[in-house]
């Protein structure tokens, strides 16, 4: 996308665009863009033909909405934005939708051997339970890349003749809260799943639904 696109592409965000349809005609966005009524409307036909806005025209303007493919294309901004002002050189940011989880959290999460390591690596105990995140499309490349990161290792143990696995996690923030990602040495969620935990219930103290969108910063050494 052409840097001129992506300007356009984030004024109708800055307007709405990503939160559904928002009215405007070609006169009034050219002159909030200090352009032309024609540079206007060819940029839109541009960005529609891309994919990333839908238009739905009418006798006294146009209704445009941001489709997923150009929501996609803003979040990378927003990301690679966050990496060059955030703190410490920039973070990686994580960006997806509550869902719900299997349950298996809750008690994993519960059983003493792994709260207590939990305590001495994270400096806390975790809330016995898990939020699960469904990342963003754009965000699974950015998943990827923590992989390089230096992980903390909650190691498995023995109980009454039953083998519970190692795991990993990965401070991260969620509104300044501090949280961790955590990966189970086998776990039944598709690469798209992340599970985090937290000293408080994250659901409960952000006032968090299914299907609410989320961001997860991790620091960026």
């Amino acid at each position: 996308m052409v840097p001129e696109d992506l300007y356009y592409l984030k004024t109708i965000g800055l307007m709405g665009g990503c939160k559904g349809s928002v009215f405007v005609s070609s006169q009034s966005l050219a002159a909030s863009l200090d352009t032309s009524p024609q540079t206007a409307s060819r940029r839109l036909k541009a960005l529609e033909d891309q994919l990333v806005i839908t238009r739905s025209i009418k006798p006294d303007g146009q209704y445009l909405a941001i489709t997923k493919r150009g929501e996609g294309i803003l979040h990378r901004e927003f990301s690679d934005y966050c990496r060059i002002f955030g703190d410490g050189g920039g973070q990686y940011m994580l960006s997806g939708v509550v869902t719900t989880g299997l349950g298996e959290g809750r008690y994993y999460m519960g059983l003493d051997h792994y709260q207590k390591q939990f305590f001495e690596r994270l400096g806390y105990y975790p809330y016995p339970g898990t939020l699960n995140l469904r990342l963003h499309p754009t965000s699974l490349e950015i998943r990827k890349k923590l992989e390089t990161k230096e992980w903390m290792v909650i190691n498995g143990f023995t109980s009454e003749n039953r083998t519970f696995g190692d795991a990993r996690c990965l401070p991260c923030r969620i509104e300044g809260i501090p949280c961790a990602i955590i990966v189970p040495g086998r776990t039944h969620y598709p690469d798209d799943i992340i599970e985090i935990i937290s000293a408080v219930e994250l659901r409960k103290d952000l006032d968090l639904s299914d299907k609410d969108k989320l961001t997860v910063k991790v620091s960026h050494d």
